[in-house]
């Protein structure tokens, strides 16, 4: 097995390292690919010294199996026939490619199966919000079909990469010492504030990000499922939260609810709010499964029921998903 990571020096593409090490991830060979300015740096895995390589249209990628990129959209949009063209999968967590048909758009706990089928070589890894709310969704779907969400996102700085993490934290020192705080990576201020703005708005006042989690959740849960997000930026660093509302087909009871989730692939039950015990971002970070926690029935709808979920942007919201799509397709013998 021949792994590649391309975009291995951001925040991204340094957990695929961190979470293949973890998950002892069979492989017998590594290569790591980068951007001219992250050419020649070295990092270390498993006891061994790799180099960056500069991503470039040649014929490095023959006899790759699989590629983990995060390179942005527009890389992955140039180097895609480059890195598929020896017949290498390529697992883009870039939003390049979600929405195209002849593209899988996978979260292996809900559709792993749509892994299988990859016209071009290209498997989707989702938006990070997306993946952890139809994670949670999953579980509720298996017992009552979901018509309607209403979700409210509380986003780490970590969405917008390690320069957004490092630009927080910037800010708190910067402001501690009573200086002007630097404004790059959001539109205002984070530190000792929320921004009710992810991505770039649309015509229909949603952002991006908003119609997101719409029009991915339907292709992923292949559903009419109707979605109503409304995203924010919090100063957490790297794991994001979510209230979710759910309309479904028939009544579903609090017992039932958390029995489901109890027994959902990749969730973790955390619901005991008698004694404080709920999910949080601080003691979610790192952490592989989606949380769920402050399970109630809606009380303006009598079909409704509504929950808390928090999750690891860049491990479950990214590099651990995409590496869970490649353990998926090695057990079932479709790469190696």
């Amino acid at each position: 097995m021949k792994v590649a990571i391309v975009g291995v020096s951001g925040a991204v593409g340094q957990e695929f390292l961190r979470v293949l090490d973890e998950r002892n991830f069979p492989m017998d060979e590594l290569v790591l690919f980068g951007s001219s300015r992250s050419a020649g740096r070295v990092y270390t895995f498993r006891g061994k010294q790799y180099t960056v390589k500069e991503l470039k249209h040649n014929d490095d990628f023959k006899g790759i199996d699989v590629a983990f990129v995060s390179a942005g959209g527009g890389t992955s949009v140039e180097f895609a026939e480059t890195i598929t063209k020896h017949g290498t999968v390529m697992i883009d967590n870039s939003s390049a490619f979600r929405m195209d048909n002849d593209v899988p758009l996978v979260v292996p706990e809900v559709n792993p199966e749509d892994a299988l089928n990859r016209p071009r070589g290209i498997i989707a890894n989702p938006n990070c919000t997306t993946i952890q709310m139809v994670v949670a969704l999953k579980a509720i779907e298996k017992v009552s079909h979901i018509k309607r969400v209403h979700v409210s996102t509380y986003q780490a700085a970590s969405g917008a990469g390690a320069t957004a993490m490092a630009e927080l934290i910037k800010q708190y020192e910067q402001l501690l010492k009573g200086e002007e705080p630097t404004v790059e990576k959001f539109a205002y201020q984070l530190a000792y504030n929320v921004i009710p703005h992810v991505d770039v708005f649309t015509e229909n006042g949603y952002t991006k990000e908003e119609m997101k989690m719409y029009n991915e959740t339907r292709k992923i849960m292949h559903s009419d499922i109707e979605v109503s997000a409304t995203c924010v930026r919090v100063p957490v660093m790297r794991a994001h939260s979510e209230a979710t509302w759910i309309e479904t087909e028939r009544p579903i009871s609090v017992e039932e609810a958390r029995k489901a989730f109890a027994e959902g692939e990749g969730i973790i039950l955390q619901d005991d709010p008698a004694n404080k015990d709920y999910p949080m971002p601080l003691f979610v970070a790192d952490k592989e499964p989606v949380y769920v926690g402050r399970i109630r029935k809606d009380i303006s709808n009598p079909n409704g029921l509504t929950f808390w979920t928090v999750s690891d942007q860049i491990k479950k919201g990214a590099a651990l998903n995409a590496v869970q799509i490649a353990e998926y397709l090695i057990k079932v013998k479709n790469i190696g």
